[in-house]
């Protein structure tokens, strides 16, 4: 049984205006033109989990078994079990959190309008690298479990899978300490070596996650004690969101960190994660971290790909090769180099690549204030692109890239992971949505 307490609810109701936002490219150097943000507020709507606000959402999880296998009193003694005590530390991390004492930290201190609430961010996060640990399932032959893709525009999935496997501080091979519980498959190699190209048929995919689902559930005690809500998987590929349809308690209560994080298409973002897309032609980010000062770019704007969704059709119809000022292309001129004009260029055009462009859930929006360094810009003004963005002073465009750079860790990948880049960050927003959930052993009484 799942039960809500407090206030929660679903999404929020959406804007019917479609929105575009541009950020800074000293932040979009990975190649995260792919990121959409199409609501008509780039932060985390109110039903999520947000730093600093009514931070949790109280969802409460008793499992299906009908052992007493809750605490018990003995000779006057109570004695709790491994879960019970798990939900106290939890608990008291709530309150910590919440109080957002200023902690000390060598390392980086967030500060600043980029956070929600700074205090409360730095916090939680230090009572994550504290206390959370994630229990990874071993079963699952490769290549289509424990392993994915580190050299593509879906290279965060199997970044994450390979660093979160071999990590020393936040996995446990203990499941009874566990906070969360890590279903290792990836969704892109599914497609890859399960799909049938140009079949239409997600069945042979659904059914081998269903079958995973079936087996961790059978042979662990965790999957039926939660209902999934302390389970979570990973996906990059757009097709995600249906994969974790296999199975209910997979679709509808597990923490699905996703690319595809859109409210149109089923993404809960009380519950679920908003994962960056990162493009890592090379495994790694050597070379493109970094650029000229904002002062001397020449371009005002940027953008280059191909036709997907309903918003870059209308882009490119107003804006390819119209303006030297409005770099625009469905395709790059020959011998044109992407990274290069995203240097030169002032603002990267981010428009929404998604079938349903309703309401994208921006990545970390629990913790970071988008509005704060970037611009958001409604699908009726596309045609007055260049003169919004011409109107944006100098001193204002120079704070939002100082802003960028300030938050340009959290977006960074690095291997092995660094505090705060974008592993941790993932982590981080994981670890929250935990906290948004109190599991029980056994039936209520």
């Amino acid at each position: 049984m799942v039960s809500h307490r407090g206030g929660g609810g679903g999404a929020t109701t959406t804007s019917k205006a479609h929105r575009l936002v541009f950020i800074l490219p000293i932040i979009i150097i990975f190649g995260l033109l792919s990121w959409v943000f199409t609501s008509h507020v780039v932060s985390t709507p109110k039903s999520s989990t947000k730093i600093g606000s009514s931070f949790v959402v109280g969802v409460e999880v008793y499992g299906t078994t009908l052992e007493k296998n809750h605490s018990q009193i003995i000779n006057g003694t109570r004695h709790y079990t491994n879960l019970e005590r798990l939900e106290g530390r939890l608990r008291r991390a709530r309150v910590a959190i919440k109080l957002g004492n200023r902690s000390q930290d060598s390392d980086y201190i967030p500060h600043g309008p980029m956070y929600w609430n700074a205090n409360a961010f730095h916090r939680s996060y230090i009572e994550m690298e504290k206390q959370f640990k994630v229990f990874v399932y071993g079963e699952g032959e490769l290549p289509l479990f424990h392993n994915g893709p580190c050299k593509s525009i879906y290279s965060m999935e199997g970044n994450f899978i390979h660093e979160l496997e071999v990590n020393k501080q936040f996995r446990t091979l203990d499941p009874d300490k566990a906070h969360v519980y890590f279903l290792p498959f990836s969704v892109t190699m599914l497609v890859k070596y399960v799909y049938v190209p140009n079949s239409h048929d997600f069945g042979p995919i659904k059914q081998t996650v269903r079958d995973y689902a079936n087996l961790i559930s059978t042979k662990y005690p965790f999957w039926n004690r939660g209902l999934a809500a302390d389970h979570f998987m990973v996906a990059c590929h757009d097709w995600g969101p249906e994969v974790s349809k296999s199975n209910d308690y997979l679709g509808r209560n597990s923490i699905r960190v996703l690319c595809n994080a859109n409210t149109s298409e089923g993404f809960n973002p009380s519950k679920d994660v908003s994962f960056p897309e990162i493009n890592l032609p090379n495994g790694n980010t050597h070379g493109l971290i970094g650029g000229p000062s904002p002062r001397v770019r020449t371009v005002l704007a940027f953008f280059a790909g191909g036709l997907h969704g309903p918003i870059r059709p209308l882009l490119l119809e107003l804006w390819e090769n119209k303006d030297q000022d409005m770099m625009v292309h469905q395709y790059l001129p020959k011998g044109v180099d992407y990274y290069k004009m995203m240097r030169k260029s002032k603002f990267c055009l981010c428009p929404s690549g998604f079938e349903v462009a309703n309401h994208y859930v921006a990545p970390f929006g629990d913790a970071l204030n988008w509005k704060s360094f970037s611009v958001e810009v409604s699908v009726n003004d596309i045609p007055n692109l260049k003169r919004i963005l011409m109107s944006i002073s100098t001193s204002h465009y120079l704070r939002m890239q100082r802003r960028l750079i300030q938050v340009r860790k959290h977006f960074e990948f690095n291997s092995p992971p660094k505090r705060f880049d974008v592993f941790h960050m993932i982590l981080h927003s994981i670890w929250l949505r935990r906290l948004n959930v109190r599991v029980h052993d056994g039936l209520p009484t």
